[in-house]
């Protein structure tokens, strides 16, 4: 019997085709990649790989991208082959660590490269889960790291959803592992419906028809057409919402109409409504994902409001059960200000919120209850997305548009289908359901080019950081670490796109030596040698009357070409200028500012009704003359606006119905505010530029001015430049991708050769030679985004005299980071006087430090943050709960449990790195190791284990 004969007939299901293909590559010894949509079944290639490194007696490592999805593998590896058989290490929690399968998060893996642990020898197999996480513009290059510097021996076992580019990735893998097997399987398992939730109606997205036509087989590959009936639905809301208006308005009511509906169309569903019609029509168990954290505990809040019961007495029964056995270890003080009673109450009653800002033990409580299906509805941020097994039967999407830390941006096709994947579950449903939840601004053919789309290319994120910096210096020297950046994915994507461009280069060359030899020809029929006219000397008067006007003439016609070039520049610096000075005066606009509109449909006076909401992209609302009403921007000015006078607009001014629009204008036209006629005419940026006078000049004192311009030598000249410019501009493209992460890592090494990391030395054959110095050793071991920064503070001992908990203070400020901007600098910082003084010495070596950064042109460091500061030397103190997450709070930062316990688990990492970094005989590892004894308590040791 084959080791996969075995592995199925342990299962109560059969492989589908992709998983087959796959585990069957795996036993006859490959590497695989497997791309395949979420919820089809990709883990189960990843349990075989653990079945073989069982079976042959060897090893196997199964990372995951998060904590939360290492701790869900660990336990389900652990059920199917015991505990003694299977570990777990995630940085903050170790059980196991030397069984033959041990599961962690990738970069625990990344260490233990680097640091050759002996923990290597015997690995057969790694799996890498969730691997299109190399996208991650964070944590990407950690992917990376690990494919890079694995074992050849070591079979890679990769794992990720459906990407265009997948074989591209393939082809990459092939290159630097050797013998991959790539599998790539479009087919979800569970059909997926896509449906709009219109007011109280639901409509399917798609016509039905070519639907249905689609999936008979008609060889037809296009988009289905979106439903008519969905649009004509959607049409007669918005008219009956506007009619609803205009009669409103007439009769007295302003403001939009009566109170909850919204422009266009009327209000949608309340939550309490949406779930209540999700479960009318069988759709529930549903995830509801909602880009906030705020927003996910307000649709929690609204549901309890509600008299809204999804769960039968005896499940609410066993909720408690769950509910008590998750809470163990949280004292009755603990469990009050973590408003236990109102997260029980939702639970009991089948609906619940889960991100990140929740305590873990509370996301596993829910994560276990949906699995048992005792949470019918979970409202969810996009976390839920990443691998946590939590299928649904149902997916909601309110809104097509999250915030990514600096703007609110569309979903991108990818998103979608990462998110909508998590609808129908395998073995249960006959297919899985998509609801996205109309607004006026959701527009069907937008929904449906989501849903259609074959979601997002993998690109590479990789790039050299100071400690990926030494370590690879350490293993590899100088020439191996560059060989090493070249093999990467990222300089892989960069050197498939400079194919296009060298194609581009050949064919520029071969076109330029033919105008040369056409060039050659023009010139002997004129009875001149060829090589005159090919000069591309820029030749000055001479004032003799023999200087033959051909000479320098390639020379003459490059000077063309330069007063062409710098007359588009000037051109190009003046529209930049007063685009900036356009994006300055729009978002200076307030209310009531009378401006003028001089492109576009709408020309004439307009009031501006609502200041921009940013700065960078400045879009006021404003009302014109004509009663039309919108935002404007600066593709709306050829010139900056200027404001014309004021205009007093009623506090409650009705912009919403075509009544109170054209009562605006009314009053608008009324205000005697008149359009300025002509415009003031600007001094050209050209008459005074001298080095344009230059050019001109050179122009006119050159031999081949006289020449009549319509000369066939001019044409084919001017061609000729034209090839070169391609030529050159083709050329410096390849020089930037080719050479973009080369220039990083040198960078990065003057910046450490300059602090004494590393050394370097040029032998008598030219070459250089880098040893990594002590100093440099340390900075291996400290795996964090401030890495430099932290090392050079122990360096510095500006840490050796601090307490336990001043310790942790300043460590908290390398990691915090605060969600809004509301940075806590070390200026700010209560304390004692020690304490102050230390984090004064560390923001004075983070200046040091940014500075020969600048010099080097590297990306500067993080500023140290203290806004977790008290919090954690509060905590590490021993002082409660309720006071750790007040002084949080007190700095403004409102931090949740779940930030509260996530930043303590990140400040025991880094205490832990510094403690085995200095060495155990070093004062600051005794503080350190204090450090953390001090945080493990409470909720947080229920974390940490």
């Amino acid at each position: 019997m084959s080791r996969l004969d075995d592995f199925t007939g342990r299962l109560d299901f059969g492989l589908d085709d992709f998983q087959r293909r796959a585990c069957e590559a795996l036993e006859e010894g490959h590497g695989v990649l497997v791309c395949a949509p979420t919820g089809a079944g990709k883990t189960i290639v990843g349990e075989f790989a653990v079945h073989l490194a069982l079976a042959t007696g060897s090893k196997c490592f199964y990372t995951t991208p998060i904590k939360a999805l290492s701790n869900q593998k660990y336990a389900d590896l652990a059920a199917v082959h015991g505990s003694a058989s299977v570990g777990l290490l995630t940085g903050d929690n170790s059980i196991n660590p030397d069984a033959p399968v041990v599961v962690m998060t990738t970069e625990v893996v990344r260490n233990m490269i680097y640091a050759n642990s002996p923990a290597l020898y015997g690995l057969s197999h790694v799996v890498m889960d969730e691997v299109h996480f190399l996208a991650d513009r964070f944590r990407g290059a950690v992917w990376e790291e690990v494919i890079l510097h694995l074992d050849p021996s070591v079979r890679v076992v990769s794992l990720s959803a459906t990407v265009s580019n997948a074989e591209e990735f393939g082809d990459w893998i092939q290159t630097v592992r050797g013998d991959t097997t790539v599998i790539v399987d479009e087919h979800r398992p569970v059909p997926l419906s896509q449906h709009m939730l219109v007011g109280s109606r639901m409509f399917d997205l798609f016509d039905p028809q070519s639907t249905a036509a689609r999936r008979a087989g008609d060889g037809s590959r296009e988009r289905p057409d979106v439903n008519p009936e969905l649009k004509r639905h959607i049409r007669h809301r918005i008219l009956m919402a506007d009619d609803r208006g205009d009669r409103s308005h007439r009769g007295g009511r302003r403001g939009g109409g009566p109170r909850g509906h919204r422009r266009g169309g009327g209000r949608p569903p309340s939550r309490p409504e949406l779930v209540g019609r999700l479960d009318r029509e069988g759709l529930l168990p549903a995830i509801g994902f909602i880009f906030s954290r705020v927003g996910c505990d307000a649709a929690l809040a609204q549901c309890l409001r509600s008299g809204l019961h999804l769960l039968t007495p005896d499940e609410s029964t066993i909720v408690d059960e769950v509910v008590a056995r998750h809470l163990e270890e949280l004292s009755p003080a603990d469990e009050e200000v973590l408003g236990v009673d109102e997260w029980r109450a939702g639970l009991r009653r089948g609906f619940a919120a889960h991100h990140a800002g929740l305590l873990p033990t509370f996301r596993h409580a829910v994560e276990e209850l949906f699995v048992r299906g005792l949470v019918k509805m979970v409202f969810a941020t996009e976390t839920l997305a990443l691998g946590i097994n939590m299928p649904a039967r149902t997916v909601v999407l309110e809104r097509l548009v999250k915030f990514n830390g600096e703007a609110h941006v569309d979903l991108t096709p990818g998103e979608f289908t990462q998110l909508t994947g998590r609808a129908g579950r395998r073995g249960i449903d006959i297919e899985g359901h998509a609801v996205v939840v109309w607004t006026p601004e959701t527009i069907p053919e937008q929904v449906a080019g989501l849903a259609g789309a074959r979601t997002f290319p993998l690109r590479s994120s990789f790039a050299p950081e100071y400690n990926m910096a030494v370590n690879l210096l350490g293993r590899l020297g100088i020439d191996g670490s560059r060989e090493l950046l070249n093999r990467s994915f990222a300089q892989f994507q960069a050197d498939r796109s400079v194919v296009g461009q060298s194609r581009k280069v050949d064919d520029a060359r071969r076109r330029l030596r033919k105008l040369d030899i056409e060039l050659t020809g023009a010139a002997q029929n004129r009875g001149m040698e060829p090589g005159v006219v090919l000069d591309d000397t820029v030749l000055d008067d001479t004032g003799a009357d023999d200087v033959d006007p051909y000479a320098g003439f390639l020379g003459y016609i490059q000077l063309r070409e330069d007063i062409r070039r710098r007359e588009r520049d000037l051109k190009f610096e003046r529209r930049a200028a007063e685009a900036a000075s356009t994006v300055a005066d729009l978002a200076a606009l307030k209310r009531g500012h009378v401006i003028g509109l001089h492109g576009g449909r709408h020309r004439g006076l307009a009031v501006v009704l609502e200041p921009a909401a940013q700065s960078a992209d400045p879009k006021p609302l404003v009302l014109a003359q004509d009663a039309w009403c919108g935002r404007v921007g600066t593709r709306d000015f050829v010139n900056p606006p200027q404001v014309l006078g004021n205009m007093r607009v009623p506090k409650h001014a009705d912009r919403r119905t075509g009544r109170g629009r054209r009562d605006l204008a009314s009053a608008l036209r009324s205000t005697g505010i008149e359009m300025p006629r002509g415009r003031s005419k600007k001094r050209s940026a050209a008459a005074d530029d001298r080095e344009l006078q230059r050019l001109r000049s050179a122009l006119r004192a050159h031999p081949a001015h006289q020449i009549n311009g319509g000369d066939e030598l001019f044409r084919l000249a001017e061609r000729r430049n034209r090839v070169v410019r391609e030529i050159v501009s083709a050329e410096r493209v390849i020089a930037d991708r080719t050479s973009t992460l080369g220039v990083q890592f040198d960078r990065i090494v003057a910046v450490l050769d300059e602090l004494g990391y590393v050394e370097v030395v040029v032998d008598e054959s030219g070459a250089e030679q880098v040893s990594v110095t002590a100093a440099g050793e340390l900075l291996s071991r400290i795996y964090s985004e401030s890495d430099l920064l932290v090392t050079e503070c122990i360096r510095a001992g500006v840490w050796d005299d601090l307490a336990p908990n001043e310790l942790a203070a300043v460590v908290a400020a390398m990691v915090f980071e605060a969600r809004r901007e509301s940075f806590a600098g070390a200026d700010t910082m209560p304390g004692n006087a020690r304490l102050r003084q230390s984090l004064a010495q560390t923001v004075e070596i983070w200046r040091d430090v940014t500075a020969t950064e600048a010099r080097h042109r590297v990306d500067a460091t993080r500023e140290p943050d203290t806004g977790f500061s008290v919090a954690v030397s509060l905590w590490s103190s021993g002082r409660s709960l309720t006071e750790a997450l007040a002084a949080a709070g007190e700095r403004g930062q409102l931090l949740s449990p779940g930030d509260f316990v996530r930043w303590n688990r990140q400040v025991v990492d880094l205490l832990e790195q510094i403690r085995l970094g200095v060495g155990p005989q070093a004062p600051l590892a005794d503080s350190a190791r204090a450090a953390v004894a001090g945080i493990r308590r409470g909720v947080v040791a229920a974390e940490l284990g």
